[in-house]
């Protein structure tokens, strides 16, 4: 438990709640072409922006607790720095440092589902299975674990491995599944003997089986579990030749959605999951990996019908709920994040709304709490969740924005809370799509938004803090990294960019009945995103603490 906050004497009070605004997923372009946020008319924001304190802050790299800032940053390290006020190192660099030390590989999880398969009895050899998203984008999984695992794995007499792949085309190449495929096809080779045998078993992209969070569209997951577990879909000899064919049958496919496949020898699947089996669930990020763990793990489930539910020896690469603890295994133990801005705000008495869409909502709850389910205080804290669609993004690309803001314009004035935070995921989901005119069409309409809660904040009182977790939406286009210019496809037409950028975000604060407590400029400069958590306590009228990273004012 923490202690309650101290109140600031040199602040002076504002009529209405501090509101923090989270646009996901936007950023400042460093490339005029492909930069959607700036080709969008965002005549509030730049209103806003024109009236305000501002300045831009870092959201990728070390910045957010990443190895290296080639690391593009995340909508889940972004709350989780915005939510604590300080950086914690995050999956990737605590896995790759379990790894390189060797600690993984002498913790009980790993034992647990490397024993399993070698000490294996009967007729067919017991197999250990990989399951995660095939890419190096380091945001969700990266392909250095997944080898590094293989190859211990052999080593510890391990026969027999089956990968089961999900396609990136988002924290990655739009269509870059093959740059993957085929080394790793070639590291399989040589890994291959008489005594050992790996290989890809089945897969399909990441947005159409597999990966679902939130409860959005559980039938992805169950798409993932019949090709993963059954071997129930399209057969095909090599995973070079699912991918191929999905591409000629269905143009302008991203890797993301390629429809799931199984790979087969003389008709029979090459991979089926069976008892006596080790899974490794090997992502490493939380909120794609709950709902197949729950599938594996839970004996009431009642999401769909799993059919055959092998008695497997079941790991993730990490806990990805520490209040549920799930799942009931795993090979690296998370970043322990605690005296969150959340926690401190409660046991100060502070009345806070956090709401979103279905897709975002886990990031302003669970991730901008340091990762923990549920509420601090039940009386002090209401979340709100607007159901999202269940349909590609670009279809309906403003989202729930407007819904969004209708139940924040009805809270700002209310008298009800002192602190409410908010997400817009369009510039994230939709950007995510690679399809431009859509993502123009997300931040226009999330700048409509914009425009109502900015009104209701000057006659409320109230002060208002916009900011982003990462960029995505300004850098839409593939660019060559020594020249700069727009990559293009055979047609002409720019390659599209659906991964996250490495851009800083904005960082504005609208004080429209400001008292003189802090210089409206200079801001201090050269900060990450984890010193939201500070400005927002100052702003309340409190003194942060100690430890967190200093605020945006002076």
């Amino acid at each position: 438990m923490v202690e309650a906050l101290k109140k600031d004497p040199s602040w002076k009070g504002r009529r209405g709640p501090v509101v923090l605004v989270i646009m996901d997923g936007v950023g400042y372009g460093k490339y005029k072409e492909g930069d959607a946020v700036a080709d969008s008319k965002m005549y509030h924001l730049d209103a806003i922006q024109g009236k305000s304190s501002n300045t831009r802050l870092k959201a990728h790299g070390k910045a957010v607790g990443l190895p290296s800032d080639d690391d593009m940053g995340n909508s889940e390290v972004g709350h989780n720095a915005m939510g604590c006020g300080r950086v914690f190192s995050q999956g990737a660099a605590l896995v790759t440092n379990s790894i390189e030390t060797g600690a993984m590989f002498t913790g009980q999880a790993w034992k647990d589902v490397s024993s399993n398969v070698v000490k294996g009895e009967g007729a067919r050899a017991p197999t250990l299975h990989f399951i995660g998203l095939f890419s190096d984008g380091n945001v969700h999984s990266h392909l250095d674990h997944l080898k590094a695992m293989i190859t211990q794995a052999k080593k510890e007499g391990v026969k027999k491995v089956r990968v089961h792949v999900l396609f990136d085309g988002r924290d990655v190449g739009e269509t870059s599944a093959l740059e993957y495929v085929d080394p790793f096809e070639a590291f399989l080779k040589e890994q291959n003997n008489g005594a050992f045998d790996a290989a890809i078993a089945s897969g399909g992209g990441r947005m159409w089986i597999t990966m679902d969070r939130y409860g959005a569209d559980w039938s992805m997951v169950e798409r993932g579990w019949k090709v993963h577990v059954h071997g129930e879909g399209r057969q095909f000899a090599t995973t070079r030749e699912a991918v191929e064919t999905y591409r000629a049958e269905i143009p302008g496919i991203i890797d993301q959605d390629l429809k799931e496949f199984v790979i087969a020898k003389d008709g029979k699947p090459i991979g089926i999951i069976e008892d006596g089996d080790s899974v490794v669930y090997f992502n490493f990020r939380g909120d794609r990996a709950l709902e197949i763990t729950a599938a594996f793990e839970e004996d009431r489930f009642d999401k769909f019908d799993r059919g055959r539910r092998p008695k497997v020896c079941y790991a993730g690469m990490m806990e990805y709920d520490g209040d549920l603890h799930v799942p009931r295994r795993y090979l690296v133990s998370p970043p322990s994040i605690d005296r969150t801005m959340g926690e401190y705000l409660a046991t100060t008495g502070v009345r806070t709304l956090a709401i979103s869409e279905t897709q975002k909502y886990g990031h302003v709850t669970y991730f901008f709490n340091g990762n923990r389910t549920g509420k601090f205080d039940d009386k002090l804290e209401d979340y709100v969740e607007i159901k999202s669609d269940v349909l590609p993004f670009e279809q309906r690309p403003w989202m729930k924005c407007a819904e969004i803001a209708d139940r924040v314009l009805e809270a700002i004035p209310s008298g009800n809370y002192d602190f409410i935070r908010l997400n817009f995921p369009n510039g994230d989901m939709v950007g995510h799509t690679g399809i431009y005119q859509a993502v123009v069409c997300s931040m226009e309409a999330m700048d409509l938004q914009l425009g109502r809660i900015a009104r209701v904040v000057e006659n409320a009182g109230a002060v208002l803090v916009i900011t982003a977790d990462h960029g995505n939406s300004d850098d839409m286009f593939e660019h060559d990294k020594k020249t700069g210019a727009v990559s293009r496809k055979e047609d002409g037409s720019p390659k599209a960019k659906t991964s996250h950028s490495l851009n800083p975000v904005p960082c504005i604060i609208y004080d429209p009945e400001y008292k003189g407590e802090y210089p409206v400029t200079p801001l201090n400069e050269g900060l990450g995103i984890s010193s939201i958590a500070a400005t927002c306590i100052r702003l309340l009228g409190y003194i942060p603490p100690a430890d967190y990273d200093k605020a945006v004012i002076r």
